[in-house]
């Protein structure tokens, strides 16, 4: 049997870093946000991590747990609830772009957008005035205002 390995790890602790915060911004730590624009009365739970170059606009909501990558834009008065992910790599090669920046996608989402528990959002585009139901897979731009649900999500309603 062999022996395990005594090296230490390599450790990185959560922090918040190269931050630009607006007025009235709440963060529940740990979080892990860097190099991010949070707009003004904007709120992050904890178990957040928000990657460098994401803009959050004014009055938005990102509850725990929620993981947004970089190349993401969120309009104001937007609600994203826990567990939700962002994807920014579509596997276009077959695999991860492990590093291949230029493979990676924007992700815009417009204003008064509400993204339920444990979506995944691909990289896509979203307008205004739009709910995606808990559970849900964005797999295609949404240009509609309406609610939105499923594997992938599709329409359900007007609003």
């Amino acid at each position: 049997m062999s022996q395990p390995d005594t090296q230490a790890p390599e450790r990185r602790t959560v922090a918040i870093r190269d931050v630009s915060f607006g007025s009235g911004v709440t963060v529940v730590e740990p979080t892990n946000l860097y190099g991010c624009t949070l707009g003004d009365d904007v709120f992050v739970g904890p178990f957040v991590e928000i990657q460098a170059g994401v803009t959050i606009g004014a009055r938005c909501r990102i509850q725990s747990h929620s993981f947004i990558c970089e190349l993401v834009s969120i309009g104001d008065d937007c609600v994203v609830a826990h567990g939700v992910m962002f994807i920014n790599d579509l596997f276009e090669t077959g695999g991860p772009a492990r590093g291949r920046r230029e493979l990676w996608r924007n992700t815009k989402i417009g204003c008064n957008v509400s993204i339920g528990s444990n979506a995944t959002v691909l990289p896509v585009s979203i307008c205004d005035n739009v709910v995606v139901g808990a559970g849900s897979v964005v797999t295609r731009d949404i240009t509609k205002p309406g609610i939105y649900a499923g594997n992938p999500a599709r329409r359900i309603r007007p609003l």
